[in-house]
């Protein structure tokens, strides 16, 4: 399993670009999964909802199933947040994985930077970096992609991993 991640600040563009690029890979036969590291508390039921009202019962795990999906849910209650590692030890076989966020992990990844946003590039910093996705021409010799170049990201990403 590839693991490869696309990171940059809140605002950047990261998940756009992600749902642009993932059908141009699956297209290439490639089965693709994801990791998205949330920065806040979040929610994938509701109030009301059987799966909500038996995490808040105080089950440690919910899972859900039918003929379409299933979606495992596990409450931390207080334990540390898994690590990166620990998430992808949970996933099951890929070609390729994507990770969104977890910018400070040592994996390969495009830096989605938008201008507007008022941040400072995070390439300078991060060796692991090896491309960029940006709306301007910034001063790198780091490859780069304009933000909907999505067939030249997707052949990137595919070449960078060797699943071209």
């Amino acid at each position: 399993m590839k693991i490869f991640g696309f990171a940059g600040w809140s605002g950047s563009g990261k998940t756009t670009l992600i749902e642009r690029v993932v059908p141009l890979l699956t297209a290439r036969g490639l089965t693709v999964s994801l990791i998205k590291r949330a920065h806040h508390e979040f929610d994938v039921d509701h109030p009301g909802k059987d799966s909500y009202r038996h995490r808040h019962a105080g089950c440690s795990e919910v899972m859900l199933s039918s003929s379409v999906r299933w979606a495992l849910m596990h409450e931390l209650r207080g334990a540390a947040e898994l690590t990166l590692d620990e998430l992808v030890a949970r996933m099951s076989p890929c070609d390729l994985l994507i990770v969104e966020g977890f910018k400070r992990q040592p994996i390969p990844k495009i830096e989605v930077f938008r201008s507007a946003n008022g941040k400072v590039p995070l390439h300078p910093d991060d060796p692991h970096v090896v491309a960029i996705a940006t709306d301007v021409r910034i001063d790198s010799p780091l490859p780069q992609f304009a933000l909907d170049d999505i067939a030249q990201i997707a052949d990137f990403v595919c070449v960078h991993n060797g699943l071209a």
